[in-house]
């Protein structure tokens, strides 16, 4: 139990060094699990796409003035459910693989016993999430790609970094809460009470000027659409630059600043 108590890292290990130290067992833990999430990451989206894009799509009319800039439901669906999809992604890598790491094999037990720091555990495993939400947007972006639903061919590159940030804005932000939880019961809180409510009301399926005023202003301050916005607008090309720049912003920010609360959760959590 001494050895985890050295929870910052030594003198002379880099941030650099203590990532890419635990590389070996992040590529390990991909390759067992690769195949159970192909499901969700790849081929679900996609009947997303077809159900709500492709065949829901052929009852609302393409207005541009109604969707965003778009000139059809499908044009307008796809990024925000490329953006949801980052989302859960980051929320599903942050909610039990944490909790597992703490209390149930221990993985960050073990790895707090070599020299390696909180802040080391913490950025590979954020490093995996990034990973894994930079894939599955690649491939998501790259199989719609034919479809015509982007109005540019440097719009859905931008959008794939703004999708990354989005994803790690969540991921930090979620990690720093898994740390703190004693039980994987309050993941259905976050579920219920937050990706799902996030995923139906920021923009994702509809405007969010359909919601009405109060609760448009509402989902103003939601990370999830900022993140649905800035990538519906390098989508179409329809970026306003000073809004896209509050966008980056906020994300930005929401990433940093939940880094620190994932870092200093761990710490605390490690100590108890």
């Amino acid at each position: 139990m001494a050895a985890i108590d050295r929870l910052a890292p030594p003198r002379g290990l880099g941030v650099a060094e203590g990532t890419l130290r635990q590389l070996d067992y992040w590529w390990t833990v991909f390759k067992r699990t690769w195949r159970g999430g192909v499901i969700s990451s790849f081929v679900a989206p996609l009947f997303y796409v077809v159900g709500m894009g492709v065949l829901l799509g052929g009852f609302v009319a393409g207005d541009p003035a109604r969707l965003e800039g778009a000139t059809s439901y499908l044009d307008f669906v796809v990024p925000g459910l490329v953006a949801a999809h980052a989302m859960q992604i980051a929320v599903g890598e942050t909610t039990y693989p944490v909790m597992g790491g703490i209390k149930w094999h221990k993985s960050y037990h073990a790895q707090l016993a070599t020299p390696l720091g909180v802040r080391d555990v913490v950025n590979a495993h954020l490093g995996f999430v990034a990973f894994r939400v930079a894939s599955a947007c690649a491939v998501f972006l790259l199989v719609l790609a034919p479809f015509g639903v982007f109005a540019s061919w440097w719009g859905p590159i931008l959008a794939w970094f703004v999708l990354l940030l989005l994803g790690m804005a969540f991921a930090t932000v979620v990690f720093g809460v898994s740390a703190r939880m004693r039980s994987e019961e309050g993941f259905g809180v976050i579920y219920r009470l937050g990706v799902i409510p996030l995923m139906l009301f920021s923009g994702s399926f509809f405007p969010i000027a359909n919601l009405g005023p109060v609760l448009e202003v509402v989902a103003w301050f939601t990370p999830l659409w900022h993140g649905v916005d800035l990538t519906r607008m390098l989508c179409l090309d329809t970026v306003d630059l000073p809004l896209a720049l509050v966008h980056l912003a906020v994300l930005a920010a929401l990433t940093g600043v939940g880094w620190l609360w994932a870092i200093r959760g761990l710490e605390r959590r490690m100590r108890s």
